[in-house]
């Protein structure tokens, strides 16, 4: 059974809880991103810090970013939204277009959806055959590997929702004016196309879960909970990184982050 199918959508989380556990988190991060860019201690900048999001049309991922990023400096922390390869894009290796955003010693970047399309919309779509898919996730866990060696700490989010609950914040979309936008002809066509993804998802994730780069799988069922996982996921990972570096993390100031 992939790892995909183990996931718990029933974990949810209150707003009040959620709310303070969000601003707890985004102040240890705070603390964490001015130490990694050597503006604390004066001493030189720490290793990069990249993040991934993937999952489903409707998922969460935008929300997670934005809380995510909320309480940092607009000049510590880069958010690249990933489209359609572009023809130019197309005439060179697959992860070419990434490299000029794979953050250096003290930045931070966000990737919103990443390489991973390769496996998932390029494999779903039929751009790419079976044989390709299988060597571009072995190309994806070396760049990875090479990432992570180079002292890049790398984690990758799956944000994970049901049919149904899919089918709830589309038809939302669609009533609100607001959110109207973010609803396209391409998304009703893909959920269509759901158990493709999920057979492409499972062998992506069976494929590239590695322990240079582990996939952290949320239950986004329930938007509080999803966005408390992902917060505190990355003050874990990194933190552990960042000791794995030598570095030593101080208490952070005047915050109560819970662990």
């Amino acid at each position: 059974m992939s790892r995909i199918d183990e996931i718990d959508l029933t974990k949810s989380l209150g707003r009040e809880e959620s709310e303070r556990r969000i601003l707890s988190a985004q102040r240890r991060l705070t603390h964490l991103r001015l130490l990694t860019a050597g503006l604390l201690s004066g001493g030189p900048p720490g290793p990069g810090l990249l993040v991934l999001f993937e999952g489903f049309d409707a998922a969460g991922k935008g929300g997670a970013i934005r809380r995510l990023t909320a309480g940092l400096d607009p000049r510590h922390v880069r958010v690249v939204p990933i489209g359609p390869p572009t023809d130019e894009e197309r005439r060179h290796h697959f992860l070419w277009r990434f490299a000029p955003h794979v953050p250096g010693k003290g930045e931070m970047t966000v990737f919103d959806r990443s390489w991973y399309g390769r496996l998932l919309v390029e494999r779903v779509e039929e751009l790419i055959d079976p044989d390709t898919a299988h060597r571009s996730a072995e190309e994806i866990v070396e760049f990875e590997r090479q990432l992570v060696n180079a002292g890049t700490t790398v984690i990758k989010f799956w944000l994970h929702i049901s049919e149904e609950e899919q089918l709830r914040r589309f038809n939302a979309r669609a009533a609100d004016p607001l959110k109207h936008w973010k609803l396209t002809p391409d998304d009703w066509r893909n959920r269509g196309l759901r158990p493709r993804y999920l057979d492409a998802l499972r062998d992506a994730i069976d494929d590239t879960d590695h322990h240079h780069s582990r996939w952290e799988l949320i239950a986004a069922e329930d938007k509080h909970y999803a966005r408390v996982a992902v917060l505190e996921t990355v003050i874990e990972r990194w933190s552990h990184d960042l000791e794995r570096h030598g570095i030593t993390l101080p208490p952070s100031r005047g915050e109560d982050y819970l662990h």
